[in-house]
């Protein structure tokens, strides 16, 4: 296993910058994710730290080396790739051996590697199959068998389960986990689905437009977004907007209260700002006591869970989720307390 680190990657694809001065410090053994919405620059950045497009400026670390400038195969990194990428033409087994048999690897050692990478991924005794023969899951092992059997010290996923069922996504999300902890690999997974990252990372970076907005581990980021785009972004979140009074915002729904997560911010007194409260952190209750108070206009029961939309006195929308419901509230024009608990709302600056 090995560090990465990115210093100060830019990269332009000629008047769009698609990355901006982006550092990153990555540690061995460590599962890390880059996610981020379509067009942030999380694809480019793995691309680069594989080595499949250069940086238009900054450096790209293994561990001590400086591997800006080396070609793919001798970052002692390997990709798995959304569309798998397998030779239909050959059989499991071959396509295991392919990058073995390119380093001219002798024969015997090849079979006793391929053997030992289809272990890993549980395949044993599937190599003389044809990839035509093979499941959606099947084949995504197979090009993690591939990836495996040279050995890697860092193993670069990019969104590998978009083309599987619910089902097998949520077996193979403990599978790569799994397999990136006993091969001691170092790992940089690329996705969009915040739930892979909050369920598999060790740490993560929130991407938009080219630039890192936060980065830490899933319950750091789930808890303490920065900003708004990274509290909608990782999960669903409320936000209120009002302006800075005293220790308070005010808001059209009253004045509320909120955490700071950004440690280098104090509000000034008559500034705009958010406040984030997940809708899994409200309950709802009497009116008397409440933080916000409202009326039940649509809710949607889903079994473990009870969906509803409240409208606020102001008329704006909030987002409630109970779980485990025991009485489901029907819309109507009763009112009905909002309690949540002020350690579960987050003041954001923007």
């Amino acid at each position: 296993m090995e560090a990465i680190r990115a210093q100060k990657i830019t990269k332009r694809f000629g008047e769009v910058t698609a990355l901006d001065k982006v550092t990153l410090e990555i540690a061995a053994g460590e599962l890390f994710f880059l996610l981020g919405g379509s067009g942030c620059g999380k694809t480019t950045l793995l691309r680069c730290i594989a080595g499949l497009e250069k940086p238009t400026a900054g450096t790209i670390h293994f561990g001590e080396r400086d591997v800006t400038d080396l070609p793919p195969h001798k970052r002692e990194a390997a990709m798995v790739f959304q569309s798998y990428a397998l030779w239909p033409h050959m059989t499991v087994g071959q396509n295991i051996a392919f990058g073995l048999e390119e380093r001219k690897v002798p024969k015997d050692e090849i079979k006793r590697r391929v053997e030992e990478a289809l272990s890993m991924v549980k395949l044993e005794g599937y190599g003389p199959r044809g990839i035509d023969q093979m499941s959606g899951g099947q084949q995504q092992r197979v090009s993690l068998a591939r990836a495996l059997v040279v050995k890697p010290k860092c193993l670069l996923l990019d969104e590998p389960l978009s083309n599987l069922d619910a089902q097998l996504r949520l077996e193979m999300r403990s599978e790569i986990r799994r397999i990136t902890k006993e091969n001691e690999l170092t790992g940089v997974y690329v996705t969009h689905d915040q739930s892979e990252a909050l369920s598999m990372a060790d740490r993560m970076a929130v991407m938009d437009s080219g630039h890192v907005v936060q980065v830490g581990p899933p319950e750091e980021i789930y808890r303490n977004p920065c900003c708004s785009y990274v509290a909608g972004f990782i999960g669903e979140t409320n936000l209120l907007r009002g302006t800075i009074n005293g220790v308070h915002l005010s808001t059209p729904n009253g004045n509320l209260r909120g955490r700071i997560t950004v440690n280098d911010w104090t509000p000034s007194e008559g500034v705009e700002a958010l406040l984030s409260i997940r809708p899994e952190a409200i309950t709802l209750g009497d009116p008397n006591g409440a933080t916000l108070i409202g009326r039940v206009r649509e809710r949607t029961y889903l079994g473990n869970l009870v969906q509803y939309a409240v409208e606020l006195r102001d008329e704006s929308k909030i987002q409630i989720t109970e779980m485990n419901p025991r009485r489901i509230r029907e819309a109507g024009e009763t009112e009905v307390g909002l309690h949540v608990a002020p350690d579960d709302i987050t003041l954001l600056k923007d």
